[in-house]
């Protein structure tokens, strides 16, 4: 086989690629090529003496690992990339889990619940002990319970552990460790694993199965590791667990990039990893092919500030760029309008295409203004990381009659459709279910099946609509021995009524439900699809819902999506790239967020944050911060973020160097000058004389903000402010505007502002707050 395409490396990458004699340490830079050097690694490894199912590569999306393995296919052909072992850590765990899922007691068969499924249980257990809910708050107690998994904490280990009680104690949740044990055995008795239990039991059979363990490390003569500075204990305990006794090991990765650690990642394990691995090569990744000098610059400036790090000189050969631009706004409506203006002016301006844009914020709560601001002025967008395909209501339906013939334990599979659609079972019935089945240690299934031996007590007419329901299921599970995923699939969809039930009526809402029904079966139908080209005969429906329960959202792309701008939190922004970026909302309490409590160690990830929204841009960033937002209720005023402070002022355009246009619009102008003709000839009784110049604001004095125009008249014919026509005044939300109209008299006074950012707004000065500038 050829390895020519070894050439079209550089020498940093090169030297990272063909080293495999030991474990190394990848440090690639943003935008370095870290998935080339990854890609052509596993190409050069598959060219010198290892099997493709001798290879172990773990990623941390299906969307990365799916593009590196079409690449590695086009190198050394597509039947050998496709027997890799490469995917997500929750993928390739859980196809190890089923096929050991006796050892843990489990069958091959087993439910992965999802994070809704998992606060639905946890929610259940919290009513069943009698708990306050506005307490013991599904999600709270439910990150506890992900936490302490993801720190290889079994229930009993947690009910033990000193501090974990006091911390639990402390939010006034001192039940917790009662909740976990019973979540616990729910799940187990269910049948059933939720995310954080594919790492879990992942770890518990390699480290109670030695034999087990054994098999795998023979297997896996080689592991490579993406993303390796957002592990968590448990992934990093998980590649030790394999790879210590061969040290065969390559992990990639940039500290500088480390943003995850409210989910449990945790920077140690990039930054002792030669600690760990004492013979451990490193190779650095400097060359930043995506961003110009200016920007990869700043980005350094920045992110030398912290202190624990593995230093690098990320460098660019890309043309200069223009600097950096910084944009102060008065309020967060202003600074949503600043950014959709820049974005028309640069695309009118540079040909730029809607896709070209991204927005970029700390909080989701942030993308309102924006939404507003471009939906005003009909430009499409998109917000990356909404409700996901197999989120909406109708999908999970489908998905639980998948489930539960897959799986009949499967407590929230069995609660969700048991009167779904509609078959007068009701929530006092389930109740009984499920205290049958807690106080006999078995599932909801079980219990029904079984009225009589686990004590339901139920009459005749609700016996008999437990018996249909019963049979309709045990015909499903009979299908799954005849008919592939699609067959069965498509027979549940008619059999089971979803689609009468949202067939009803045509209002839109339905319509788009049975849409997407209809896509959830062409999805199932290209799935089978596929896999008979690649020679499998036999798809069940078991190895449909495997798939498509690790799916996360950044593994598909909407049909159109091309063609938006994009907006999206910093935290979903990492791994992507676009040539024009816009991170807003640059404020303290904001960013860094009120919310990391200001240690070093919150400030440095904050910072680290930071630098991952500055290097996803190629060509122009921009940064911007507001004056006031609207916060909590009510209008708060906010300083620049300390981070601003942070880059060299010389890759910066500031607001006074940037600045923003005094320019009048003609419209504006020309509406302007007709009121004032208007006002000679006609002066209104309710516009005051000009104030004299002693009384004008010094054009040096602070520019605060304060309310104008609110004092209550003594009579109708009392002026309300001193404004006039040609005026400029400093809006507490709008910025920077002239006033072109006043009209009506008293508490009705209304007058048409041109915003400079903002355009023209009719503000009823009772209520206006303003401060009148000139």
């Amino acid at each position: 086989m050829s390895t020519d395409y070894i050439k079209e490396l550089n020498d940093s990458q090169c030297a990272a690629v063909v080293y495999n004699d030991g474990p190394s340490l990848v440090i690639a830079g943003a935008g370095s090529g870290k998935t080339r050097v990854l890609t052509y690694k596993i190409a050069y490894l598959l060219e010198h003496g290892y099997e493709p199912w001798n290879i172990l590569a773990l990623t941390f999306t299906n969307k990365a690992a799916r593009e590196m393995k079409e690449r590695i296919g086009k190198k050394v052909g597509e039947q050998r990339a496709r027997r890799l072992w490469m995917g997500t850590f929750h993928s390739i765990f859980s196809r190890i889990l089923r096929a050991e899922a006796a050892s843990l007691g489990f069958t091959s068969q087993f439910t992965i619940y999802d994070t809704s499924d998992s606060k639905s249980l946890i929610r259940s257990i919290i009513k069943e002990m009698g708990l306050d809910e506005k307490m013991y708050k599904p999600g709270n107690v439910q990150a506890r319970i992900s936490n302490a998994k993801n720190h290889l904490v079994s229930p009993s280990a947690y009910a033990a552990n000193k501090e974990a009680y006091e911390s639990d104690n402390a939010a006034k949740m001192p039940a917790v460790r009662d909740i976990y044990s019973r979540y616990w055995d729910r799940c187990r008795q269910s049948g059933a694993m939720d995310f954080d239990d594919l790492l879990f039991y992942t770890f518990i059979l390699f480290r109670d199965f030695p034999e087990i363990l054994e098999k795998y490390r023979t297997q896996f003569r080689y592991i490579l590791v993406d993303e390796y500075q957002d592990t968590n204990y448990a992934q990093h305990m998980i590649v030790l667990q394999l790879s210590k006794e061969s040290q065969m090991l390559c992990v990639v990765g940039d500290d500088a990039q480390s943003i995850y650690s409210f989910r449990g990642a945790n920077i140690d394990n990039i930054l002792n990893f030669s600690t760990l691995y004492p013979k451990t090569k490193i190779f650095k990744l400097e060359q930043n092919y995506r961003s110009t000098k200016t920007i990869v610059s700043a980005a350094n400036s920045l992110i030398e500030k912290n202190e624990r790090q593995i230093r690098k000189a990320v460098f660019s050969e890309k043309e200069r760029g223009e600097a950096i631009g910084v944009f102060q706004a008065y309020s967060d409506v202003e600074e949503a309008e600043i950014v959709v203006n820049k974005i028309t002016e640069m695309r009118r301006r540079k040909d730029y295409e809607y896709a070209d844009f991204a927005i970029l914020y700390r909080t989701n709560a942030q993308s309102r203004v924006f939404e507003e601001a471009l939906r005003k002025r009909s430009v499409p967008y998109k917000i990356y990381g909404g409700l996901s395909f197999y989120q909406r209501k109708e999908i999970k339906d489908a998905i639980a009659y998948f489930r539960l013939l897959v799986n009949p334990d499967d407590e929230e599979a069995f609660k969700r459709i048991i009167n779904y659609p509609a078959r007068g079972i009701g929530d006092t019935t389930l109740g009984k279910i499920i205290d049958a089945a807690v106080s006999n240690n078995v599932s909801l299934w079980q219990a029904m099946c079984e009225p009589s031996t686990f004590g339901l007590e139920l009459n005749k007419n609700t016996l008999a609509k437990l018996q249909k329901f019963r049979e309709l299921i045990e015909e499903f599970i009979e299908m799954q021995y005849e008919k592939n995923a699609y067959e069965i699939g498509t027979e549940i969809i008619r059999k089971s009524g979803i689609m009468n039930e949202i067939s009803q009526d045509n209002t839109p809402e339905n319509l788009s439900r049975k849409e997407n029904i209809e896509e959830l079966v062409n999805g199932m139908h290209e799935y089978c699809s596929e896999r008979m080209e690649e020679g499998n005969t036999n798809i069940s429906l078991s190895d449909f819902l495997s798939e498509v329960s690790l799916l996360t959202d950044q593994d598909s792309d909407k049909e159109g999506d091309d063609k938006k701008v994009t907006l999206m939190t910093v935290h979903s922004a990492k791994g992507l790239e676009f040539p024009n970026v816009f991170v807003v909302g640059l404020e303290e309490n904001l960013f860094p967020s009120g919310m990391s409590g200001y240690s070093p160690q919150a400030m440095e990830e904050e910072r680290r944050l930071f630098y991952v929204a500055i290097t996803r841009a190629e060509d122009h960033c921009f940064l911007s911060y507001a004056k006031s937002r609207f916060r909590y209720g009510k209008m708060e005023f906010s300083s620049p973020s300390r981070f601003l402070r942070d880059i060299d002022t010389c890759y910066l355009s500031l607001p006074e160097e940037a600045g923003i246009s005094n320019r009048v619009d003609e419209r504006a102008s020309r509406f302007r000058n007709e009121q004032r003709e208007r006002q000679v000839a006609s002066p209104p009784a309710s516009i005051p004389p000009k104030r004299e110049a002693e009384n004008a604001p010094s054009s040096t004095a602070p520019r605060t903000l304060k309310r104008v125009g609110a004092l209550p008249p003594t009579r109708s014919s009392a002026p309300l402010t001193d404004l006039q026509v040609g005026q400029t005044i400093e809006h507490e939300r709008f910025g920077i505007g002239e006033v072109i109209n006043i009209e009506g008299t008293g508490d009705n006074m209304k007058a048409t502002i041109h915003f400079r950012n903002a355009g023209d707004k009719q503000l009823l000065l009772r209520f206006a707050r303003f401060k009148i500038l000139n």
